[in-house]
């Protein structure tokens, strides 16, 4: 980013601001040479104004942005004091409040600067300490700061009650100190318990840890692992590198949870009973511990498709791969990632131990239910096969046809504004034939928390979605499915995407579906890939007995034990 550019995006998230604060020195020159005090009107109107944004972003749950805010509120302090001196005469319990109340104000960049190396080291781990207090709740002394402003701009506006604005700007500077306090106190329990957590996970003798980072959100990727590292029966710790993961991960386990962010901070957590440690993903922070060549560093990643991050030339800096299938050895070999053999383990799919297998030829439902999961757009334009774009024209299909629908879209898809407005356009499209149909459509919260994807699964006769994993774990039910070709001509999608050797595929290429009816006649009629998903079950998921398919995972994760 150049120069320029830098400034006019610094300009452009500076103008509200800017904006405030010349008005308010223009009131506060104007009250210098007026008669009248009604020019302390617009300050004040500046002023709740500004009250008024601190409130809403703090109620928001998000960082009251007191820097942004620190000048206009410092000008109007200004401008209270002028017009009380210009009007009234110079009067010094109000110069009191307005100077305390500043000392607030100028108060708050380091108490907030403190504020935010309040954050949690451990939880659930004995000798460290438990987690930390929450962090000082700043906001609120902001507020506090900003009613201040007002108070002193009205008790100049009146000409009298100068107390008041004494008594309000003390008890501002009161709380800001106290929070600064808290702030403090808070910061010397985080370096103790820091101080201890060695020789706290020493003394707890982990064999593993799993490490995770990732945006905010995104706590499914070791959701599905960690039913199955319990499983292990050996002692482990979550080791996250966020304070928002560390707080996702504690609602998901009552094993240790350790925040380290830091690549220094790592060694912290090494300890010498360690033997392995386990990724969900390929994030840059996985390097800081790659790095303990004492370690066994195990992939399990988030799940298993087609697409390009599925075999990206990163997962050779990992000790193993445990891959669902041969499938997945494949893939990175037939897109020119030369690994060796031994770097693969073939462990399945635990996560879909619990999948129900087709009872009946679909052919024979009458009303079968069918599920739509499409994925998300992806961090790059070459990840991106999301299917929400024509999404809705395909549900509408199905209903039509008269199935229920189970919509499920990923987690991501409140990521893109245009994806969100599909999504809600087939909502509203599954509610209103819901309401005139009769017909029980699963969408919203029941579908995308109440219900696992397991339990989407399970729910439906078929499937439609598009290059994700569901549809691999969906392929263990042997269930018909669909896939949606965006990224790829159709004729040419088998080819970048094996799987779909086993799907139906709906023509997406040019913004819309072009063949759609004879793709649902086959999904939901005569079904001719019924023999093709069979074999090729085992080539994605691994020729594994279904009875214990998970204790497979277990007993080969257990080798490097």
């Amino acid at each position: 980013m150049n120069a320029k550019s830098g400034l006019r995006g610094w300009l452009a998230g500076r103008m509200p601001a800017l904006a405030a604060e010349v008005a308010a020195l223009a009131a506060l020159l104007l009250a210098a040479v007026a008669d009248s005090p009604w020019w302390a009107l617009p300050p004040a109107l500046v002023a709740l104004g500004l009250l008024g944004y601190l409130w809403r972003n703090a109620l928001s749950g998000g960082p009251t942005p007191s820097g942004s805010t620190l000048v206009i509120r410092l000008l109007l302090l200004a401008c209270a004091y002028l017009l009380g001196v210009v009007h009234s005469g110079a009067d010094l319990v109000l110069a009191l409040g307005v100077g305390v109340a500043a000392l607030a104000i100028l108060a708050e960049p380091a108490v907030t600067a403190t504020s935010r190396s309040v954050y949690p080291v451990s939880a659930n781990l004995r000798g460290s300490g438990l987690r930390p207090n929450l962090r000082p709740n700043t906001s609120r002394a902001v507020l506090v700061n900003g009613a201040a402003v007002v108070v002193a701009l009205v008790c100049a506006f009146a000409g009298t009650l100068e107390v008041i604005s004494l008594v309000v700007s003390v008890a501002a500077l009161a709380l800001i100190a106290f929070t600064g306090w808290q702030a403090v106190t808070r910061v010397r329990a985080r370096h103790a318990s820091e101080t201890r957590l060695n020789a706290a996970l020493a003394a707890y003798e982990p064999v593993f840890l799993l490490h995770w980072e990732a945006p905010a959100g995104t706590a499914y990727q070791v959701g599905m692992w960690l039913p199955y590292l319990e499983r292990l029966g050996k002692k482990f710790f979550v080791l996250v590198r966020s304070e928002a993961n560390f707080n996702e991960v504690l609602r998901m386990t009552t094993a240790p949870v350790v925040l380290r962010s830091g690549l220094t901070q790592i060694d912290d957590v090494i300890v010498p009973s360690l033997r392995a440690a386990f990724y969900v993903n390929t994030a840059t922070k996985n390097n800081h511990l790659v790095r303990y060549t004492n370690l066994t560093h195990i992939q399990l990643n988030h799940g298993d498709s087609d697409k390009v991050p599925s075999h990206n030339p990163v997962f050779r800096m990992y000790d193993k791969n445990f891959v669902a299938g041969q499938a997945a050895v494949d893939r990175f070999a037939a897109n020119g990632v030369s690994m060796p053999a031994e770097m693969f383990s073939i462990v399945g799919r635990p996560q879909v131990e619990n999948v129900a297998i087709a009872a009946a030829p679909i052919a024979s439902l009458t009303a079968p239910r069918v599920l739509y999961a499409p994925t998300w757009a992806g961090f790059y334009a070459d990840s991106n096969y999301s299917s929400l774009l024509v999404g809705y024209d395909i549900v509408k299909a199905l209903v039509s046809r008269g199935c229920s629908i189970v919509f499920r879209p990923h987690p991501y898809t409140m990521r893109s504004a245009a994806l969100t407005q599909e999504s809600e356009r087939i909502k509203a499209l599954l509610a209103e034939d819901r309401r005139t149909s009769g017909r029980k459509h699963v969408f919203g919260a029941e579908a995308e928390t109440k219900m696992s994807v397991v339990d989407c699964f399970n729910a439906s006769d078929a499937m439609v979605s598009d290059v994700s994993s569901v549809v691999a774990d969906y392929l263990y039910s042997e269930k018909p499915f669909a896939m949606v070709a965006v990224s790829t001509p159709a004729e040419r999608f088998t080819d970048a995407f094996p799987l779909a050797r086993a799907a139906y595929v709906i023509d997406a290429q040019s913004g819309r579906v072009t063949n759609l009816d004879p793709v649902l006649d086959d999904l939901l009629g005569s079904d001719p890939l019924a023999a093709t998903r069979h074999d090729l079950k085992k080539y994605y998921l691994g020729d594994i007995p279904s009875e214990g398919y998970a204790q497979h995972f277990i007993d080969e994760a257990n080798r490097y034990l």
